[in-house]
């Protein structure tokens, strides 16, 4: 049974009561306004109406008028205007003003009701439309953050594997034990102090992490030799950069994070290897890295000597500025207190479930 409310609005009384009439019939809900300003007044304070009749001639607010405060207002509300025959025009400028339909004085009961079903028709359409437009949104949305949330858990998934595989050349070479996840904390605060995206961040942290995974390639009787290599060995173990490339970039997720790897031997000024690049020709990640690698390592014991100073470190990389460094990395890198290393340092050693790729320097890594 129908029950939608009409607003049905015109300057003659007996027109209304007709109107009203036939609508009640047919089991519709008509609400009576003598104006424009009145049917204003009902659409604002007693909504929501499912169609609204008005005649276009009226005093004061005439119909094309209602229309535009109407399509402002409440533009899901259809407007069927009624007028004479010689404002067909106007009828047909008000249609293409938003005007659903139009009917011409005098009307049949029938087609008025005719008109009333095509236009509530609509209405119902369109709500149905905005209704699934507004799910289909809800659901992309919500399939977004499943989607998100999936390649998340993958990229986790990967970096567990990746850290498992530092761990392991870590056990392997207990020289360096920890020295991948410090100098990959000490990358990432270098980068982020530069400004760059956690995009990039996160491509050179695995970088650094895995810089020397080329050396699971080298053989043990070089790798873990207790003296000085002679000149073939040397060859054999600086072989580590591409073999570590050529594993990296095999695997597509691994790609850029695989440049890092074969570059971080590279000197600024042309003197590294294993391919003497220079300058801009490095990739910034191995330029920052370069730096973070030779803080640990003068900061870090080694069996053939004890760990130095952090204010040592810092004057043998601002010494190497230009020459084995990038000298803006160099600067930021002398921005930085050496508080900020030493801190570093000692949260990486006393938690052993710290994540280099959760690193953010919020303090919060331990529980990662």
């Amino acid at each position: 049974m129908a029950s939608e409310r009409i607003l049905v609005v015109d300057d003659e009384p007996y027109v209304r009561t007709v109107i009203s009439a036939m609508l009640e019939k047919a089991q519709y809900r008509p609400v009576l306004a003598s104006n424009g300003l009145e049917a204003l007044e009902r659409l604002q304070a007693d909504p929501p109406y499912d169609l609204v009749l008005s005649d276009i001639m009226m005093e004061g607010m005439d119909g094309m008028s209602l229309l535009d405060r109407l399509r402002e207002t409440q533009p899901e509300t259809p407007m069927v205007m009624v007028t004479a025959i010689h404002d067909v025009g106007v009828a047909i400028s008000a249609i293409r003003k938003g005007a659903y339909d139009y009917l011409l004085k005098p009307f049949e009961k029938e087609q008025l009701l005719a008109t009333v079903r095509r236009a509530l028709e609509h209405r119902r359409l369109a709500q149905q439309n905005s209704m699934y437009q507004s799910n289909l949104e809800q659901l992309v949305a919500a399939r977004t953050d499943m989607l998100r949330q999936a390649i998340s858990d993958l990229e986790r998934s990967y970096d567990i594997t990746l850290e498992a595989l530092g761990d392991a050349l870590d056990l392997k070479d207990a020289e360096t034990e920890g020295h991948s996840k410090r100098v990959t904390g000490y990358t990432v605060a270098l980068a982020r102090a530069m400004g760059l995206s956690p995009t990039d961040i996160r491509t050179i942290a695995r970088g650094a992490f895995l810089h020397d995974i080329g050396k699971m390639a080298i053989p043990d009787a070089i790798l873990l030799k207790p003296g000085r290599l002679d000149g073939d060995e040397r060859s054999v173990m600086r072989d580590h950069c591409a073999r570590g490339y050529q594993i990296l970039s095999k695997i597509p997720y691994l790609r850029e994070a695989a440049e890092i790897v074969y570059c971080h031997q590279e000197h600024f000024d042309g003197s590294g290897y294993p391919r003497g690049l220079k300058g801009e020709q490095i990739p910034l990640g191995a330029r920052i890295f370069a730096v973070a690698d030779t803080l640990d390592a003068i900061t870090s014991d080694r069996p053939y000597r004890k760990a130095n100073s952090f204010t040592a470190a810092r004057k043998e990389i601002q010494r190497c500025a230009g020459t084995q460094f990038d000298p803006q990395v160099v600067d930021m890198y002398l921005n930085m207190p050496d508080v900020l290393w030493v801190d570093l340092r000692k949260e990486i050693s006393q938690h052993a479930r710290f994540s280099p790729f959760a690193y953010d320097g919020t303090g919060d890594e331990a529980s990662n």
